[in-house]
């Protein structure tokens, strides 16, 4: 069943696009601000580097302009950028892993890994009643996160943190849904695992 307010969004975005290949900046910049948080978002969380995500934000915009006048609409706009941004930052992983690698603790309760995971985008402002534990937690289960491999930690990102549906991960990532499920299911176990680990650390 068709999501209303999606085909809504698709629809602003399409003319958003058109324009932008006709030349207007000012729509491309209209894209850049409707997107760059939620971009920003998906990088951080793949890097666990604020200003690597930013870095790699500030890439896949720049390689949206330079390639938009060749988007054809086959997939969403919003599809295409995100796997822009992730092509970005696997290229960023794999130059990592030549240097170091990063680690950390976490904690092992599931429902509060979720509520972390679906926290706010890096770079918003904190909240009044934000608490010092719920930062620690945060920063653990990013530091977590750190530890997945890259499949791994690309549908968890999509998944838990973006709320993306199976069908837009598998086009943003270009493997079918049942990959998805399956990558998702040993990602979130490779987590676990990680914070199981952890407390016995503590």
């Amino acid at each position: 069943m068709s999501n209303p307010s999606r085909k809504t969004v698709e629809s602003d975005d399409d003319a958003l696009v058109a324009a932008s290949q006709r030349g207007d900046t000012e729509a491309f910049g209209a894209l850049v601000e409707k997107y760059q948080k939620k971009i920003l978002n998906v990088a951080y969380r793949m890097l666990g580097d604020y200003e690597e995500a930013c870095e790699t934000t500030q890439e896949t915009f720049l390689s949206a302009f330079k390639a938009i006048g060749k988007f054809r609409g086959d997939a969403a706009f919003s599809t295409w950028l995100y796997s822009i941004c992730m092509n970005h930052s696997r290229n960023r992983l794999k130059e990592r892993l030549q240097t170091n690698a990063h680690s950390g603790p976490s904690l092992n309760d599931p429902e509060a890994v979720e509520g972390a995971l679906s926290s706010r985008a890096a770079g918003d402002d904190p909240l009044p009643d934000e608490t010092l534990a719920r930062k620690e937690l945060q920063e653990k289960v990013q530091t977590c996160i750190n530890r997945l491999d890259a499949d791994h930690r690309e549908v968890l990102v999509l998944r838990d943190v973006q709320g993306m549906s199976y069908e837009e991960i598998a086009a943003v990532l270009k493997i079918s849904d049942g990959t998805v499920k399956s990558r998702l299911f040993r990602a979130r176990d490779a987590l676990r695992i990680q914070l199981a680990k952890v407390m016995g650390e503590l």
